[in-house]
């Protein structure tokens, strides 16, 4: 049985630990010599020149699955609070859902085994960095690893997640004249320009592309004061169901892009794609699906297996040649949220979950 104290402690310590992508070294030392003190041989494996995964693989060399979480976060919302919260059976704080309660209950679900089954149990994990932003640590991690199962506790609500959307990060900006505010004109405005660009994607969006998630965000000028800014930008994140293209609907877009408006068309719009991450669908049948439905079925969960609708490092880890399930505590909408929360009993039963998969895998 898992250590339910321990995984409360542990959970609590890494939600109050700021980790933002990109600046994870405090998380990564506490990880480090927490898991030396359990009596664990764990490799930092560089990423960078101060960042690093946390890799804890069998002595024996072989690795049938690894349990991967990443240990970033986005940035806090309020950096006076952002640290852990115990409300109603509910743990409160920035990364509790996306993804520190997952890695803790993947944490505690392998020092449970180890404890109890010793160094050789065919299972890594794996605590990487940068998952929020660039996927380095993923990348990294795929270099120098090889498995054929990867089990990833992103928040699913402990839904199976057996296939995952595909995503498209792009920029576009224009480029025009700072001037006199008195002077401006649509035809000589940047920002106009940008806003019939944004209009004419969501309109095909809406028209012809129903099926997808987009968000527009982090829309940007120059501040210009009593002036026409001289250049705009914004950016796009699109998620893509599995079974669809993503080259079609990167060419779709590029031709919604090209297409002029007259009043603006004297100011130039650029479309550049930035990261493409395909998505995947790995098939409902064989022998390690019928051991999950198992685990399922012993612990009296529903099984209802679903797509996960984000980007996640489960794309890179896919497209490297392994096969992830995404399975984790925690809800995706409460995910990046200013009140992000996660179910410590969602927490514990995740671990449990984790714990009971390893052992019918060894059997």
């Amino acid at each position: 049985m898992t250590d339910i104290q321990r995984l409360k402690r542990l959970l609590i310590r890494l939600i109050d630990i700021y980790s933002p992508s990109g600046k994870e070294e405090e998380i990564l030392s506490y990880l480090k010599g927490f898991l030396k003190r359990q009596g664990l041989t764990v490799t930092a494996q560089d990423v960078d020149e101060n960042r690093y995964n946390l890799v804890v693989a069998p002595e024996s060399g072989e690795i049938r699955m690894a349990l991967i979480g990443h240990l970033d976060t986005v940035s806090a919302y309020d950096l006076d609070h952002y640290s852990a919260v115990e409300k109603d059976g509910d743990i409160i704080g920035l990364g509790a859902a996306d993804m520190k309660g997952g890695c803790a209950a993947m944490i505690e679900a392998f020092l449970t085994l180890r404890q109890s089954h010793g160094p050789n149990v065919p299972f890594a994990l794996c605590l990487v960095v940068g998952e929020e932003e660039t996927g380095d640590g993923a990348a990294q991690l795929m270099k120098e690893f090889r498995f054929p199962w990867a089990l990833i506790g992103e928040p699913t609500n402990l839904v199976p997640c057996f296939k995952s959307y595909g995503y498209i990060e792009s920029q576009i900006n224009t480029v025009g004249k700072r001037q006199h505010a008195s002077l401006a004109g649509r035809r000589k405005n940047a920002v106009e320009t940008l806003l019939g660009g944004l209009l004419r994607f969501t309109n095909h969006m809406e028209q012809k592309r129903p099926e997808l998630i987009y968000n527009i965000r982090d829309l940007f000028t120059p501040r210009a004061g009593f002036a026409v800014p001289e250049y705009s930008e914004a950016w796009i994140d699109i998620h893509v169901p599995p079974d669809l293209s993503i080259g079609e609907i990167i060419t779709e877009i590029e031709d919604v892009m090209a297409t002029k408006n007259e009043d603006t068309a004297a100011i130039a719009l650029r479309f550049r794609t930035e990261t493409i991450d395909a998505g995947y669908e790995i098939p409902l049948r064989g022998r390690r699906l019928d051991l999950i439905k198992g685990v399922f079925d012993d612990q009296g969960l529903a099984w209802a297996p679903d797509a996960f609708r984000s980007h996640s490092d489960a794309n890179q880890i896919f497209s490297a040649g392994a096969r992830p399930v995404i399975l984790g505590p925690g809800q995706l909408e409460k995910a990046h949220a200013q009140d992000e929360s996660v179910s410590f009993d969602q927490v514990a039963q995740a671990a449990d979950l984790y714990l009971s998969l390893m052992k019918k895998i060894m059997e």
